[in-house]
């Protein structure tokens, strides 16, 4: 897995950070999504390596990555502070400016990186979400229905107690093929350390906890003061998932409302495009990047 590829554990701040890096060209930084490891890339990091300096963390509180104590506010897993600790590491490794492409949490992690850091952000890429701000803005009953686990993993301590129970259980009934053996292939091994892990799963809640507080917080207080995404974004949704149906067929309306230049277009596959999809994927990232 991941062939010519550096894996360390870094110093970023106050956490350490497990992460793959490989390739040789522009740097471009990959996040992954709930409750994916940085293994989740391996299908399209090495395609993207031909052309791309490709670097894989682990989210902190995710996989063999650090996880903070957490407060009241959930502050320690807010996207603003995950957002640093890419900004430190994309540093540590060399590379001031990059482009940046996160799938599912790690879209919202690259998005707040994006608002807060344009500095360091060439160019974004996020795949099947929308702003953490705007799909909150706009809940409805077919949202609640469908994106349910939002509301309950970021219920205070029972979470923890219903997926520790029985994590394969859990992840099969909620998600069902997704998080399969087959689907994951060579990163299962480390999904399953992942969610056998009462720390990870704990840090894996604290993220929707901040979602729904403290992250909501910061994009609204973006939104009024009408700042939005200066880098180049591109919007990759998952045909087979639910997010065009939710949005009347218009993801990228609501991406125009936070970016200013937006184009995107759906993939033929499930959410979790990276394992579904490598090919597709990496082929409509290295033609949007420059």
């Amino acid at each position: 897995m991941f062939e010519g590829f550096e894996l360390e554990r870094l110093q970023v701040g106050g956490v350490s950070l497990r992460v793959r890096h490989g390739g040789s060209g522009p740097p471009l930084l990959l996040l992954h999504g709930h409750p994916r490891t940085h293994a989740t890339w391996y299908r399209v990091a090495p395609l993207l390596a031909e052309r791309f300096t490709v670097v894989c963390p682990d989210l902190r509180g995710y996989g063999e990555s650090d996880k903070p104590l957490s407060t009241p506010d959930h502050e320690p897993y807010s996207k603003r502070a995950q957002a640093l600790d890419q900004v430190g590491l994309m540093r540590l490794l060399g590379h001031d400016r990059f482009a940046v492409a996160g799938h599912d949490r790690g879209a919202y992690v690259a998005t707040r990186l994006a608002l807060d850091h344009p500095e360091a952000v060439s160019a974004l890429a996020v795949l099947d979400v929308v702003p953490i701000g705007a799909a909150l803005a706009r809940c409805d009953a077919r949202f609640a229905a469908a994106w349910w686990h939002w509301f309950f993993l970021a219920q205070p301590e029972l979470p923890e107690r219903v997926i520790n129970a029985d994590p394969d259980a859990w992840y099969g009934d909620r998600y069902g093929p997704a998080h399969g053996r087959d689907q994951l292939g060579e990163a299962w091994p480390d999904y399953q350390r992942a969610i056998h892990d009462p720390a990870t799963v704990h840090a894996m809640c604290e993220d929707y906890r901040a979602g729904l507080g403290i992250d909501r917080a910061h994009d609204e207080a973006d939104r009024a003061a009408g700042r939005r995404i200066t880098a180049p974004t591109l919007v990759l949704w998952a045909e087979r998932d639910n997010l065009p149906e939710l949005y009347n067929g218009d993801v990228l309306g609501v991406w125009r409302e936070w970016a200013l230049d937006v184009l995107g277009h759906g993939i033929d596959c499930g959410h979790h495009m990276s394992e579904e999809a490598p090919a597709e994927l990496a082929d409509a990232l290295t033609r949007f990047l420059p």
